[in-house]
């Protein structure tokens, strides 16, 4: 069955959010419980990509959850300004994955993550004293300064990655299935009857996330 997302307001990762006036359209067709987009080619503007962006120092007290309204309000923020369609997404203590896709005609998720990284910065106090060269670029301790990204090439690297996205905080011992997480899009995923709330598949073991 095929259907399209006309002019659909944006939804934030957890609980339903909605940033107001950002909108594009996104066409996907539904297979079993996964949801599939109708892909671009890979290297045009538009393209979809799986994220995983850290802490700097996952050992110290973990901000993300401690500070999770902070992180949904640099993220609204950011998508206001340079929208963007979080397709999934999982907030962990220490990090997080995304799967984000574009506008078209855009290829500057950077940007976007770094606006996002500051602005939660910003909010949350340091944890350790910054090196020389972090006071020199005007940086926080809080995030490492690269992350991971993967661009999505076909359906079944989409499904592959939504998988674990959603199956994130079961493998790290934080919830015994996902739908017992409450910073995921699972919730979201479930209400759109993508998954069955009781889905507890364990994705692909040789999938590299950036963790």
């Amino acid at each position: 069955m095929r259907f399209a997302l006309l002019s659909t307001p944006y939804e934030n990762i957890t609980n339903g959010w909605t940033v107001l006036g950002a909108r594009f359209t996104l066409n996907f067709f539904v297979k079993g419980m996964t949801i599939m987009p109708n892909y671009r080619r890979p290297w045009r503007p538009g393209a979809t990509w799986f994220f995983t962006v850290t802490c700097q120092h996952r050992y110290l007290d973990p901000p993300l959850i401690k500070h999770i309204d902070a992180l949904r309000d640099s993220i609204q923020r950011v998508r206001m300004r340079h929208p963007f369609h979080i397709d999934a997404m999982v907030v962990l203590p220490d990090h997080l994955h995304a799967i984000w896709t574009l506008p078209p005609n855009d290829v500057d998720f950077a940007t976007r993550w770094s606006l996002i990284k500051a602005g939660f910065s910003r909010r949350v106090p340091d944890q350790v004293r910054r090196s020389p060269s972090q006071h020199r670029r005007r940086e926080r301790s809080i995030w490492q300064r690269r992350f991971w990204e993967h661009l999505i090439r076909d359906e079944r690297d989409y499904q592959r990655h939504m998988d674990y996205i959603h199956f994130n905080p079961v493998k790290h011992g934080l919830a015994p299935r996902a739908v017992d997480w409450p910073f995921s899009s699972f919730h979201r995923a479930v209400r759109q009857g993508l998954y069955s709330p009781d889905w507890a598949a364990s994705p692909d073991d040789d999938l590299q996330a950036g963790e």
